[in-house]
């Protein structure tokens, strides 16, 4: 929502483009090898990946332009090695704010200031602030410059049927209504997924009561670029309030409903200005400021069953949607698209097998229920569900005004990515230093650059000590003399994720093409 006299995408800070429907008599129905519904982010990134591995794919977009308002803000460091495995890096360099630190405050005093893991090893900051619409922006001028990517906006999927050999889209555009055929399909259509709805599926899972009005601001503020959140502060008496920063002097400021108030009624643009003021004012920030945009918003845990349905996989918040608390969402969402990415090109190129396919849904089905698990403790805590809840709550935020370890019930824990531990693509193999079959790879600063710049484009074999003579089309291979700790003569097989597929002890050819060969079920 915007301020009264001002258009939908009447930003303060933001340029909004217009991008036209595909012209008339243009090529629209000839089959595709991969069909994208929704051009937002995630649907982005899967594009990327895709053209990354040299596979073609179509977006199709119903909107003209992009998300309006900033929506989600926060990407996480394995969300920024995504961005640079597929090319699209240095601008989200350029403007994102990088943050470690996040602070807890209890009725005005501070309990809790934790730090994130970071060092010199690693190549990006745990996580960076920015808005949605550059987050769109940097990615579509990644987009624009790949060949292998069509994107149709102005493009409304109506329907569509499915089979052994793939899917028939419905499609209509102000030219008129055609049928795409698609081998694959990617739903990438967001929460409220037009796709999801014509395959008859539902998200499950459990709705929270706590609710939020999300508002950007204009101000300068000199705070630092620090996660803040306000417990039972006078402002909103026993809610809950998040403020960050964001680049161009913008602020982020969400807070709670309180129990009986109703979404409509606090979303009225004087009760939203009203609250924004009272947050400014519970910080002591008595400058001007300049209202942007507003939302609102609940915490839901709620993913479909499966993530594939015939040729049709789906990713991002039309498989699923989680609490924003620990920046979950987005992240989540992007590593979903670049899963699916990579396996479904290596599918096309005839270099692996459809049985690669069936990893998708328990690797990113169980990223989200771990997601669930830890979400679901920082949605108990930053909103209580029931009158006894909020009472050990309170009652654990009162002991952190003493004892400094209660305070660290606030921490929200934030986004981590999954391991992959019971993946078919992993091998348990041997344990020892280094991080665990099926994680992410942690980077390493090589003094030359990083680790994670060393990567292939497929799958690359890291080998300690001198490398042995392994032939495969998808395999780099690269020498160091020293990663992790892990003794000379070990071996780590990386997928093109970067999460760890196998390590052994020592590197056996035979054993490396034939794990290798295993994963990708090739003939």
């Amino acid at each position: 929502m915007r301020p009264h006299g001002r258009g939908e995408h009447d930003s303060l800070y933001f340029t909004y483009p217009h991008f036209d429907a595909p012209p008339p008599g243009s090529d629209r129905t000839s089959p595709v090898p991969v069909a994208i519904v929704g051009a937002g982010p995630v649907g982005m990134v899967a594009a990327l990946e895709l053209a990354r591995h040299g596979q073609r794919s179509v977006l199709i977009e119903a909107r003209d332009t992009f998300n309006d308002g900033s929506r989600a803000i926060c990407l996480s460091r394995s969300s920024f090695q995504i961005l640079d495995r597929i090319g699209a890096l240095p601008p989200f360099l350029a403007k994102a704010l990088p943050w470690t630190t996040g602070r807890s405050f209890f009725r005005g005093q501070q309990i809790l200031e934790f730090t994130m893991p970071d060092s010199a090893d690693e190549r990006f900051r745990p996580m960076y602030n920015l808005q949605q619409q550059y987050i769109e922006q940097f990615l579509w001028q990644a987009v624009e410059a790949q060949p292998l990517i069509e994107t149709r906006w102005q493009t409304r999927l109506t329907g569509i049927e499915t089979g052994a050999e793939g899917a028939l889209l419905h499609l209509t555009d102000p030219s008129g209504a055609y049928d795409l055929p698609a081998r694959w399909v990617l739903a990438a259509d967001g929460a409220r997924s037009t796709l999801r709805q014509a395959q008859g599926l539902r998200l499950k899972g459990e709705n929270f009561e706590g609710r939020y009005v999300i508002a950007d601001i204009r101000m300068a503020h000199d705070y630092p670029t620090i996660r803040r959140a306000l417990f039972d502060p006078a402002c909103r008496p026993g809610g809950t309030v998040l403020i960050h920063r964001q680049p161009d002097d913008i602020w982020r400021i969400d807070y709670q409903l309180a129990e009986g108030e109703s979404a409509e009624e606090a979303t009225r643009e004087d009760k939203v200005r009203a609250g924004v003021q009272g947050v400014l004012d519970e910080i002591g920030e008595a400058g001007p400021w300049e209202l942007e945009w507003w939302s609102v918003y609940s915490a839901n845990t709620l993913a479909l069953d499966e993530y594939r349905h015939g040729p049709v996989f789906f990713i991002g918040d039309s498989a699923h949607i989680v609490p924003i608390f620990g920046v979950r969402g987005l992240n989540n969402g992007l590593a979903d698209a670049q899963n699916i990415g990579w396996k479904l090109a290596l599918v096309l190129n005839g270099q692996a097998g459809e049985g690669l396919l069936d990893s998708y849904t328990p690797e990113r089905r169980g990223a989200t229920l771990d997601v669930f698990a830890n979400a679901s403790k920082s949605a108990r805590f930053m909103t209580p569900p029931s009158f006894g809840t909020r009472l050990m709550r309170d009652a654990a935020l009162s002991l952190a005004l003493r004892f400094p370890w209660a305070g660290e019930l606030a921490n929200p824990r934030q986004m981590a990515p999954y391991t992959y531990a019971e993946s078919p693509l992993t091998l348990a193999g041997e344990s020892g230093p280094g991080p665990a079959p099926g994680a992410l790879i942690p980077d390493a600063n090589l003094g030359n650059g990083f680790l994670t710049q060393q990567m292939g484009p497929g799958f690359t074999l890291v080998t300690l000590g001198p490398a042995p003579a392994v032939t495969h089309p998808l395999l780099t291979t690269l020498s160091l003399p020293a990663l992790w700790g892990a003794p000379e003569g070990s071996a780590f097989l990386i997928r093109p994720d970067l999460h760890l597929a196998a390590r052994w002890t020592s590197a056996d050819v035979r054993v490396i093409l034939s794990t290798l060969t295993a994963m990708l079920e090739c003939p």
